[in-house]
């Protein structure tokens, strides 16, 4: 029978093997003994049943809590956060939970966060990605399915801004035939093709408001309606969302609903633009021109440097493909780069400093301080926004000298 484990969070974290039935709490008679504020001496049970691990709440002071739900009695699925009085514990069934993710970076301040992808991975939390077009926000959400539980299930992308309305939602939820004209034949949506894997919904912040109400429902409730229905039907998908736009801004000027941001936004990542790493430009290069196979030199390289890349690693990529097609089997020299690079959108961009670490650390900073002020300084759910461990968050606090009590109040 497949073993489970809980994994203690921390400085010493601890994994933890649970038998078929063990209490948790401050009794030296528990099998499983933490301590810590409002912990019970005998807080709650594990016990393994047929369908899987039920825990229950042996009537505790404070409440035991799964995934910040309160609960008298709920089962335990792969990568559950339970909280007893001011304990975390993490549900699993690999001994081993830490995981690397397959994306790294040579900028120290992305690829800490990109690791910290490495778990988030393994549980089926939304996952929403906030950056400028062209960062491989797609790139992420597929390495996210690739090293998840659901690797071996689906991996569907819809790209929410390039279907009217009417498009969108059958694209979604599907639709029956005679639903609406040019409806000839049943036809699934991505919610049904996604069963047991994953669903990107690229550019969220362009559904129409409408339909954002349609898909808050279907992420609240599991379940889904298509078009000319008169029946839902039960889903079973890990949602990942991206957008370019500022989500925030929307929600202030009313066209993104805050309840749907909030049920997306469990664990954000936020990739930088190229020239905020700039580490990765020539891995990223190489990369692309072996794949082509094209050749740069030195020169040429260097002048691509100081482009400010407004299209970020797309731009790269595209530039790349260009020097391929017009330039093929020739080393691409400084004078070729004039032709090659982009510069449409120049006019209204500024050039970034490149390889200008206190710039990241200055935008690190005004994140931290943006999810603080909207988490009313809650240190844990600012953790779980920026997607790092709170000991990383505690240590950044202290580094900026950042005054968690200032949010408070």
């Amino acid at each position: 029978m497949q073993q489970a484990y809980l994994k203690t969070f921390g400085e010493n974290p601890k994994t933890l093997s649970i038998t078929d039935f063990v209490t948790v709490g401050k009794d030296s008679n528990c099998q499983v003994q933490i301590s810590g504020e409002d912990v019970a001496d005998r807080h709650c049970r594990l016990e393994r049943k047929e369908v899987g691990f039920m825990i229950r709440d042996m009537r505790s002071a404070s409440g035991t809590f799964v995934n910040d739900a309160k609960i008298v009695e709920a089962l335990l699925q792969e990568g559950d956060i339970i909280r007893i009085g001011d304990q975390e514990l993490l549900f699993t069934l690999e001994k081993e939970v830490t995981s690397t993710f397959p994306l790294e970076s040579r900028n120290e301040v992305w690829n800490e966060e990109l690791q910290t992808l490495g778990n988030v991975s393994k549980t089926d939390f939304p996952v929403l990605i906030l950056g400028p077009s062209g960062t491989g926000k797609d790139v992420i959400a597929q390495a996210l399915h690739d090293n998840s539980l659901r690797k071996n299930g689906p991996f569907m992308s819809v790209n929410c801004s390039a279907l009217s309305e009417t498009l969108i939602e059958s694209e979604l939820f599907g639709h029956i035939k005679g639903s609406f004209t040019g409806a000839i034949n049943d036809r699934k949506g991505a919610f049904e093709s996604a069963r047991g894997g994953t669903l990107f919904l690229d550019e969220i912040g362009d559904l129409s408001y409408s339909l954002q109400a349609k898909l808050l429902r279907a992420l609240e409730n599991s379940e889904i309606r298509p078009v000319g229905a008169d029946r839902n039907v039960k889903t079973d998908v890990r949602i990942i969302a991206a957008t370019h736009q500022n989500l925030s801004d929307k929600i202030r000027e009313g066209a993104f609903r805050s309840d749907l941001y909030f049920r997306l936004n469990v664990v954000t990542v936020s990739p930088p633009a190229l020239t905020l790493r700039m580490e990765d430009f020539d891995h990223l290069l190489y990369a692309f021109a072996k794949k082509m196979k094209v050749r740069f030199s030195f020169n040429a390289i260097a002048r691509m440097k100081k482009h400010p890349w407004p299209g970020n690693i797309r731009e790269l990529k595209n530039l790349v493909t260009r020097a391929s097609a017009l330039y093929p089997r020739i080393q691409i020299e400084e004078h070729h780069i004039e032709k090659l690079l982009d510069k449409t959108l120049l006019s209204t961009q500024e050039a970034t400093p490149v390889n200008n670490i206190p710039v990241i650390k200055e935008i690190e900073k005004q994140m931290i301080l943006k999810r603080l002020a909207a988490n009313k300084g809650n240190q844990r759910r600012t953790a779980q926004d920026l997607g790092m461990p709170k000991s990383t968050l505690h240590d950044r606090l202290k580094y900026y000298d950042i005054d968690v009590e200032a949010f408070k109040a």
